[in-house]
């Protein structure tokens, strides 16, 4: 069923993909589940969601819809679909509960457990577009697909991190950490089988343009509403914002790691 080309593709977007659970794996070396980590947990996974947004998405989109349409089509699209995405965002944030959880200690953690939810459906959104991607460039040449899937494997270890820390200080249980941490990151391999077995024909420049944008503006609500604001509510404000600058920062030196 699957051609060695295509298959060797998608052994690439799944790698990529679990990547995500080395991120996780710091709950395994954490001892200590202080309100302080917390704090930095959060602010660095707001970080991690706008770097992501402003440096690797909107870019995207802004070069894929300007190869389709031209330079005031690319930006007026990019913007619009970037709205787009902030009130999808916001039109599920309604949806998601909003009652405070306690940790396995008893602590009451304001919308912890919410908060990792969220991150998960949007680094889960955020991944399944580059599985297609991945799977694309593997596809059609495989060393450029290696150095793509490298470059998306050290992307998503911090976004790992983003995931299992919420979850798992809002549970204190490590193996729901993992399981969400998995949910977002098999995400990037679903999306190389769906772009294999029916999306080929319809991937172009404006369609990924779209979904780049669209998740872009899922990625800052969530950071800007959800994420940020709850890195501050135990009131270690200064290790918040140090934290989430440091996602800021990490998330391009990250590339680094991938460069051809």
């Amino acid at each position: 069923m699957f051609e060695a080309a295509a298959l060797r593709a998608l052994v690439l977007s799944f790698f990529a993909g679990m990547s995500t659970l080395l991120g996780a794996l710091i709950i395994f070396v954490t001892n200590k589940k202080s309100e302080k980590l917390v704090t930095i947990s959060l602010g660095f996974a707001g970080g991690v969601m706008i770097s992501v947004s402003f440096t690797d998405l909107l870019p995207n989109a802004n070069a894929l819809l300007t190869q389709h349409g031209g330079y005031r089509f690319g930006i007026l699209a990019e913007v619009f679909f970037l709205l787009t995405g902030v009130v999808v965002a916001g039109l599920l944030d309604r949806f998601v509960p909003h009652e405070p959880e306690k940790d396995g200690d008893g602590k009451v953690h304001e919308n912890l457990f919410r908060v990792g939810f969220v991150s998960t459906m949007a680094i889960g959104l955020h991944n399944f577009p580059e599985g297609i991607a991945t799977f694309m460039a593997g596809y059609e040449n495989m060393a450029l697909g290696i150095s793509i899937a490298a470059a998306i494997a050290m992307h998503n270890i911090p976004e790992g991190i983003s995931v299992a820390m919420p979850i798992y200080f809002a549970t204190g249980n490590k193996m729901k950490a993992l399981k969400y941490t998995f949910l977002s990151g098999i995400a990037e391999p679903l999306g190389a089988l769906l772009a294999f077995f029916v999306l080929k024909p319809f991937i172009n420049d404006l369609t990924l343009g779209i979904i780049f944008a669209l998740i872009s503006g899922v990625m800052l609500y969530i950071a800007i509403e959800e994420l940020i604001p709850s890195s501050r509510q135990y009131g270690y404000s200064k290790e918040a914002l140090f934290a989430t600058f440091m996602g800021i920062a990490l998330m391009p030196l990250s590339g680094l790691f991938g460069a051809v």
